[in-house]
Order: structure tokens, then C-alpha cells, then sequence
């Protein structure tokens, strides 16, 4: 049961966020809590960096929600969700995707059995717990749409008949930046259904040499059990948190917040489309998670400002004139941002 505003007392503010040291060493840690921060040091044993992709992750699949991590080819995406599925205990299956690969070679098709006279359904690779959609860009938007329902309900229709998806389901897919060669861009309604667009760049210095200095000793990526990686959660586990995470208390002021972010893209000149009504939906279930990740029972309006790029920057466009001029998407969040009245 969610506490009231009257009921509830707020503890000190912290600045720090669920990828701090602080909110796992905090005393009094929650022992749910403290499960996904060891999913942070699992991952870390195979991917070097990349903080917020991590946090990211962590969210959609505490949110049941999506995610389309984009970067030049060779920043570890593929491992990094690879090294996620195996850190959470879940089963994962990967999908190249490519311009001849068919819908049904994603969502499973009806194989005629001579001996029963009859059809019988052959699940295809979408019948897991995390998809990796790998590559997703390079396939027409034809067998990219195959993956609409999947995503938002949580199930396939084939042959007249819909089955449904194991729990939890999640779809990590990978994109190279749309200017590459032989790409196609998401349509509006998929990029949609993604709760985070997650840019993994190229590592500094330091990063890069602890990468080369990992393979120099022998780090094999198609082998993450000989790096030690273990699980640290399940989907018992993954359960329970989403219950705790829809008991966090969020004010009505910050729903409100939300709310005047989403409207005041649709109303922002140098955009063409804002954010839908399903985005803003999105977000609240997301701030509610870094909340709740960064060990407080409610949310506050840092975390929605932490997730507004992540969460809003792929689902608006910008006009060309705009592009013209220079701006670039987050040139133009971060204005609204700055504009729109933060609650106290």
C-alpha cells in the first residue's frame, strides 16, 4: 500500500543515484535492493564502463519495458546484453537481423505435419526471456513490425491464434547510427515501444586499456562463466522488486511534471513530433525504478530529469529546418527542461 503525502516523511536528499557506490553501501540496505547491485558487478566482469546503459537496462526490465541500445560497431553491445541475460538468470536467444530475414522467422510459423495431416507451431526465437535483436536497423520494417505486438503485448499471432510470450520478457535490441550504410530507420510506432534509447560511446582512455589489458590475460567473450560471471538475481527476484517498485510513492506534482515535459515537446517549435501519451506513461513507471534503485520510496523530480534523455529522446523529431540551424535532439530537451517549472 502506497503512503500518503500526509503519512509519508521524506528522508535527507541525496544526490547520488542507483550507479553510485553510495546507495549500495547505505546503512540498512535493502537485501532486494542490494541483489541488483550485484547484477551491476556481474556485468562489469565482462563490459568495461558503460554506467548508463547498465542503469538503463536495469530499469526497462524492472518496468517491463524495452530497450534499443545504439553505437558504432565494436562498444560491446551485443555482450553487454549478453553479459545482463546471463547476470539475471534469464534465458536469452539472438536474432542477426538482416534485409532477407522474414516475420516469421522471428515470431515462429505453422509447420504442416505429414503424420498428424495437421499444422503444428513452431515458436520461433521471440519465445524467450531476452531477445537480442541484433542489428535490428539492417532489416526492412516489414519483419521490424513483427516484433510490435511482441513488444507491447507481450505475445504473437500467428495462424489465427495468439500465444503468449514467457515471463519476464524483454527486448534488447542493437542498432549502428542511422547515416551507416545499408540501414533502415525504425518507424515512429517501434522506436515507441522502447523505454530507453541507451547510446554506448566509444570508451576513454583508461577504459579502452583495461579492455586490451583483459584480452591480453585471456578474456574470451563467447565464454562469460570462464570470467566469472555469475547470476545475481531470477525472475523470483525480478518479481518481487517490480512489487516493491509499484509501491513507491509518486506526488501528484510529479506526475504533473511529467506531464508538462511530454505536452511541452508536442508544443516546441523545432520538433515535429513530441511525445505520446504512452511515453509519458513510460517515464512515470521508470522514475518510480530509479527511485526506488537508488533507495528511496519515492520519487523525486531528479529522477525524472536523470531519465528524460534516455526516455524522450527517441520519440520526437526534429523539423528540418531545425536541423538546418544545428540543433540536435538533446539541444532541445535540454532546453525544455530548463523551461518547464520544476515542483518543489
Amino acid at each position: 500500500m502506497t503512503q500518503s503525502p500526509q503519512e509519508h516523511t521524506a528522508p535527507q536528499r541525496r544526490e547520488d543515484g542507483p550507479d553510485s557506490p553510495a546507495a549500495a553501501t547505505a546503512p540498512g540496505a535493502d537485501p532486494l535492493r542490494e541483489a541488483f547491485t550485484g547484477v551491476r558487478t556481474e556485468i562489469a566482469k565482462a563490459v568495461v564502463g558503460q554506467d548508463q546503459a547498465v542503469t538503463g537496462m536495469l530499469i526497462a526490465l524492472l518496468c517491463q519495458g524495452h530497450v534499443l541500445l545504439e553505437g558504432v560497431p565494436g562498444v560491446a553491445k551485443t555482450l553487454l546484453v549478453r553479459s545482463f541475460a546471463a547476470a539475471v538468470s534469464l534465458e536469452s536467444s539472438r536474432v542477426q537481423f538482416t534485409p532477407d530475414l522474414m516475420p516469421s522467422d522471428v515470431t515462429g510459423s505453422l509447420v504442416y505435419d505429414a503424420s498428424a495431416s495437421d499444422f503444428s507451431f513452431r515458436p520461433g526465437p521471440v519465445f524467450t526471456n531476452v531477445l537480442i535483436a541484433d542489428e535490428i536497423n539492417r532489416t526492412p520494417p516489414k519483419t521490424q513490425s513483427a516484433l510490435l505486438e511482441a513488444m507491447e503485448e507481450h505475445q504473437v499471432s500467428v495462424g489465427g491464434r495468439s500465444r503468449r510470450l514467457p515471463e519476464p520478457f524483454m527486448v534488447a535490441a542493437t542498432q549502428n547510427p542511422v547515416e551507416y550504410e545499408g540501414t533502415y530507420p525504425l518507424p515512429e510506432a517501434q522506436l515507441d515501444r522502447f523505454l530507453f534509447k541507451l547510446v554506448l560511446d566509444l570508451p576513454a582512455r583508461d577504459h579502452e586499456f583495461e579492455i586490451l589489458d583483459r584480452h591480453a590475460r585471456g578474456f574470451d567473450a563467447a565464454r562469460l562463466s570462464a570470467a566469472g560471471l555469475r547470476p545475481a538475481a531470477d525472475a523470483d527476484l525480478i518479481a518481487k522488486a517490480r512489487e516493491a517498485i509499484s509501491g513507491i510513492y509518486i506526488a501528484p506534482q510529479i506526475i504533473t511534471y511529467i506531464v508538462d515535459l511530454a505536452r511541452a515537446t508536442r508544443q516546441a517549435p523545432s520538433l515535429a513530433l513530441g511525445v505520446s501519451p504512452r511515453g509519458a506513461a513510460r517515464m512515470l513507471g521508470a522514475a518510480r525504478a530509479h527511485a526506488w534503485l537508488s533507495g528511496r520510496n519515492y520519487v523525486m523530480p531528479d529522477d525524472v530529469k536523470a531519465l528524460t534523455h534516455m526516455a524522450l529522446g527517441h520519440r520526437v523529431i526534429l523539423r528540418p529546418e531545425a536541423q538546418m540551424d544545428g540543433l540536435d535532439v538533446a539541444q532541445v530537451l535540454d532546453s525544455i527542461l530548463a523551461t518547464t517549472e520544476v515542483p518543489r
